[in-house]
């Protein structure tokens, strides 16, 4: 099973549209994580129509219309494993501890807000995966999303993808 994970996207206040790139990646993916900052609904709108099954929360700097189609946590099970989203997960000192503790029973926790690619493992076992923004890359050197695999009920292949300056 293929996944595809972005964040913090800021259409159309940080960009005018999605990358192409991340774009050709809907079609190969069985499931896209989106973990909030949407800004506008086109883009909720666009992923749905595109994608075989979308998970998605909205996150701070979503209004009211992504609120009343969005969860603030999204929980999901593929294959066995036992997914969490959500926007924020607070400062990165202490996170895997802190998450680990506010979402026992999860697998992986997909999450964003910082604009910071992040891919950590907490003491329980918890995967924590930040994809960044394709979108608004705010300090880092690239704006950024993520991919990764299902195999027999185990994530592999989670690799993450600059995008091109354009």
């Amino acid at each position: 099973m293929r996944l595809l994970l972005m964040s913090d996207t800021h259409l159309p206040k940080r960009a005018k549209e999605l990358p192409p790139r991340l774009l050709a990646e809907l079609p190969h993916a069985d499931v896209v994580f989106h973990a909030g900052d949407w800004v506008d609904t086109a883009t909720l709108d666009l992923l749905e129509s595109r994608c075989r099954r979308l998970v998605g929360v909205y996150g701070n700097n979503d209004g009211p219309g992504l609120r009343a189609r969005l969860p603030e946590i999204a929980y999901t099970e593929l294959d066995g494993l036992h997914f969490g989203t959500v926007h924020e997960t607070g400062p990165a000192t202490g996170r895997e501890t802190r998450c680990a503790a506010r979402f026992p029973g999860l697998d992986v926790l997909v999450f964003g807000h910082s604009h910071i690619p992040w891919d950590t493992t907490a003491p329980t076992g918890l995967r924590l995966l930040n994809p960044g923004s394709p979108t608004d890359r705010r300090r880092q050197p690239h704006c950024t999303y993520m991919t990764a695999t299902i195999t027999g009920g185990r994530l592999t292949e989670v690799e993450l993808h600059r995008v091109p300056r354009r």
